[in-house]
């Protein structure tokens, strides 16, 4: 493991196209998975790596939607999952590997945001078991199929700098649900998650990386209202959105660049922005950049992955 959190000087930028973050390297014969492929940045991810000659597999909750979505996209194909069920997960896994014992890149993408206080099956918070719980069953299961060379992108956001996850309370039982909050946590979790996957991976050849992929209006904030998104700074009156936001093949360009370029060849367990890797800041810094040290510490990332095997009962096999 050689990256250390701090910027290549990629050459890449905040406005880079996704199809440009591949560096030009053809992905003829690799297979992807990309979660919550079908909309949004997703969408994007799916048609820059499928542009590239890799076959993408979508798993989304509503394949129907999916289906529209996808139409007319080569190499792309569609299966059922929903991140917030187990059994799904688990039903997804082994039909993708009772066909295919090859995964070259994952990327999890899926994602709620600032949802209303909803519970799973099992009573856990959704943004906490949808993001990152639901992923890490995934990961686990499609890990046979990783071993071997494949690069895993876990979707974080500048939200982490929010708070790390609260490994006593992940589910909001004893203390006052935050919507926004929830999400904080979530998003560190996620961000956790990439360096906890990237130290016990090295050795199997899996690299994994967390990517903030920049603002970008999508299906995302469907639980916002147009008032919440206006008092935010996210949209003016008339509804247009603020500069600072990307577009979706933009904030597709960081998942696209970890997961296949060769300029991370060999590297992993870094959080990355704007096709680069982030800058390590303070945790009180105020911006909307880098990375806040909760979100890349090696110690809280081992005791995040204890209690993720706890709570879905999932490790990883050796």
């Amino acid at each position: 493991m050689t990256t250390a959190q701090h910027p290549l000087q990629s050459g890449y930028g905040m406005r880079t196209e996704a199809r440009d973050a591949l560096g030009g390297r053809d992905l003829t014969g690799k297979v992807a998975i990309v979660t919550g492929g079908y909309s949004g940045l997703g969408l994007e991810t799916t048609k820059a790596l499928a542009g590239a000659g890799a076959i993408v597999i979508v798993p989304a909750r509503t394949p129907e939607k999916a289906q529209k979505a996808l139409v007319g996209i080569a190499n792309v194909e569609q299966a059922a999952l929903d991140l917030a069920d187990p059994a799904s997960i688990d039903k997804f896994a082994s039909g993708f590997l009772s066909r295919t014992k090859k995964l070259d890149i994952l990327i999890n993408n899926a994602a709620i945001m600032a949802s209303p206080l909803m519970r799973d099956s099992r009573g856990y918070e959704a943004q906490f078991a949808t993001n990152h719980l639901g992923h890490f069953q995934l990961t686990a299961r499609l890990w046979p199929a990783l071993k071997g060379g494949a690069r895993v992108v876990a979707l974080s956001s500048i939200g982490h700098r929010i708070a790390p996850p609260d490994l006593e309370d992940p589910n909001f039982e004893r203390t006052e649900y935050n919507k926004w909050l929830a999400y904080g946590r979530a998003k560190s979790a996620n961000a956790l998650f990439a360096i906890g996957l990237d130290r016990r991976g090295a050795s199997h050849r899996v690299r994994a990386f967390a990517v903030h992929p920049g603002g970008i209006m999508t299906d995302l904030q469907r639980f916002m209202p147009e008032e919440e998104k206006r008092a935010m700074g996210w949209i003016d009156a008339d509804g247009v959105v603020d500069a600072r936001f990307k577009t979706p093949s933009h904030g597709a360009a960081t998942s696209v660049w970890c997961a296949a370029n060769a300029q991370l060849d060999g590297e992993g367990g870094v959080y990355c922005e704007d096709c680069d890797v982030a800058v390590a800041v303070a945790a009180d810094d105020k911006g909307f950049s880098g990375v806040r040290p909760w979100a890349i510490d090696p110690v809280l990332a081992d005791k995040l992955w204890a209690l993720s095997e706890r709570m879905t009962g999932v490790a990883f096999a050796p």
